[in-house]
């Protein structure tokens, strides 16, 4: 097995210390630096520690030798397209960020910026947390099994209020919504 340790803290902007110092109980970055290299041995332990530190799953933090994992290897910036020092193993976003699960809304036909085919990743909040989302785009759960999707333009005691993606469409009440998903990350194919 190849631990992943350094791929998913390198993706999450993150330092030996960062992480060092989010375990429970701290370490040092030494400590961290060692077990990404394998100098010292990954255990259960140490595995869900580090897994706890970095917020993904435990299995998150180990692959397969048999599976070659797909690699960020370039960064575009002002200057255009350029190698970074060193390729790292592109972790999903579902596995960075394990704390919350994920929804995802299938785009069939088009809607404002949003074409056929795209889906729309979205992470679930408690409606009390609407004031914070303002102005992003959410989905709502509504009566029969049905839902909203819309920026989200006004939230009180009663509700929420949505605009439609779809230029000219009316706005939609939601009547004290069980939960919001605020859409986070937008998969297209090209």
């Amino acid at each position: 097995m190849i631990n992943r340790i350094r791929d998913i803290r390198l993706q999450k902007g993150l330092t030996l210390a960062d992480v060092a110092k989010a375990c429970d109980p701290q370490t040092t970055a030494q400590t961290i630096g060692r077990l990404e290299t394998g100098m010292r041995n990954l255990s259960l332990v140490w595995m869900n520690r580090i897994a706890a530190a970095l917020q993904v799953e435990p299995e998150t933090l180990l692959r397969s030798e048999g599976n070659e994992p797909a690699r960020m290897v370039a960064s575009l910036g002002a200057r255009g397209a350029e190698p970074l020092r060193k390729p790292i193993e592109a972790v999903l976003p579902s596995d960075l960020a394990a704390d919350v699960p994920w929804l995802v809304l299938a785009v069939e036909a088009a809607h404002g910026e949003y074409r056929a085919g795209d889906q729309i990743w979205l992470r679930q909040h408690a409606p009390e947390e609407a004031a914070r989302l303002m102005h992003r785009d959410v989905l709502a759960p509504l009566p029969g099994g049905r839902f909203a999707f819309g920026q989200l333009i006004a939230a009180d005691e009663a509700g929420v209020t949505l605009l439609p993606p779809a230029g000219g469409a009316d706005r939609i009440a939601v009547e004290q919504p069980a939960w919001l998903a605020v859409a986070e990350m937008l998969v297209r194919k090209l």
